[in-house]
């Protein structure tokens, strides 16, 4: 194996790793986003858990974010609760880097 070829090698590694963290990442981001969404809806305990679940579900609908902010959007809007577009992914953004640091941190 040339130098080049354990080169590679190690790009493809670090490809695969950082998709791996990049997937939990995102999956833990809308869990947590799932709990925000259902404190204001007022929803606890399983039924919060519950509804975490939902939103991570929505992600896998297609590819990006907006699927779950559409579920979020329409969940909260159903609900009655009064909340931007800009407060939702302003969450979005927030929580992603509280995934990424619990990810980091193993919590």
């Amino acid at each position: 194996m040339t130098t080049f070829d354990k080169r590679e090698e190690g790009f493809e590694k670090q490809f695969a790793h950082d998709e791996e963290l990049k997937f939990k990442a995102t999956s833990r981001r809308n869990k947590l986003l799932g709990l925000w969404a259902a404190e204001k809806l007022g929803r606890k305990g399983t039924d919060a858990d519950t509804y975490a679940k939902e939103v991570v579900m929505a992600d896998f609908e297609e590819a990006g974010d907006d699927d779950v902010f559409r579920k979020v959007r329409k969940d909260l809007d159903d609900g009655g609760v009064a909340v931007t577009d800009e407060e939702i992914r302003g969450a979005m953004a927030e929580l992603l880097g509280k995934a990424v640091e619990q990810i980091k941190t193993g919590v």
